[in-house]
């Protein structure tokens, strides 16, 4: 099925839903010819499961009328909407007496097309709504859409900033860190002091500790060969 663009719209399309297009062309019937906000406030109360796959579709729709083409989602309206029949898979269950019963995965491909009202059924709804009320309802939506919007971004933005912030932390301390070993590797601090060996110290202490006599012990006698030992004296008996 194809179809003429005659005003400015987009169109969004999907393909190999796991819906068959049986059960999704009746959903697309529903919304078809229906204004934007009707045919999405209709999917949402929609009972049938095919009509979650079909809102999110809508849903692209809008937002490429939005924002490739600048148009307000208010004036648009479902101008178009079909589904094709994908490619099966072949799928079985086994049964009793070795029989086997065929399943079929059906998918399809759905396209919605939107498009804008003509400048006549414009002003036409545009008066109806100010006839019955509708209008102001309509931009008090606009308005509180406008305002989620631009809260949503200040916050985006500074959680995107927070992230940063943090992977600055991380990286520095990691740096710090990285630094830290380094130095002690090669027995120094970032304070600029020197690693001491505490054994070579020890063994210091204790040579030191050797080498000095106590208090109580007497100097050793030298028994260098240069001094002679003395005479002996000869004992009162003898001459």
């Amino acid at each position: 099925m194809a179809t003429t663009m005659t005003n400015p719209g987009a169109r969004a399309t999907a393909r190999y839903l796991h819906v068959s297009a049986y059960k999704i062309r009746q959903v697309l019937q529903l919304v078809r010819g229906l204004p934007y906000e009707d045919a999405e406030r209709l999917l949402h109360l929609c009972e049938k499961d095919a009509a979650d796959p079909v809102l999110k579709l809508l849903g692209s729709a809008a937002s490429n009328a939005e924002h490739n083409q600048s148009l307000p989602v208010d004036e648009l309206f479902v101008a178009a909407a079909w589904a094709d029949e994908g490619p099966t898979r072949k799928w079985g269950q086994p049964r009793a007496r070795g029989r086997y019963f065929r399943i079929r995965k059906r998918t399809s491909h759905v396209t919605i097309v939107l498009e804008r009202f003509a400048p006549e059924e414009l002003a036409v709804r545009r008066r109806r709504e100010e006839a019955t009320g509708r209008g102001a309802a309509t931009a008090q939506r606009r308005r509180a859409e406008r305002v989620r919007r631009s809260r949503q971004r200040p916050a985006e933005t500074a959680a995107h900033d927070h992230e940063h912030d943090h992977l600055d932390e991380a990286l520095a301390e990691e740096q710090t860190m990285a630094q830290e070993e380094a130095l002690a590797a090669e027995g120094e601090y970032p304070g600029g002091e020197t690693e001491v060996d505490e054994t070579a110290v020890d063994e210091t202490e204790v040579d030191q500790a050797q080498a000095e006599p106590t208090e109580g012990e007497a100097e050793p006698e030298s028994t260098s060969g240069s001094e002679t030992p003395p005479a002996e004296e000869p004992d009162e008996g003898e001459e």
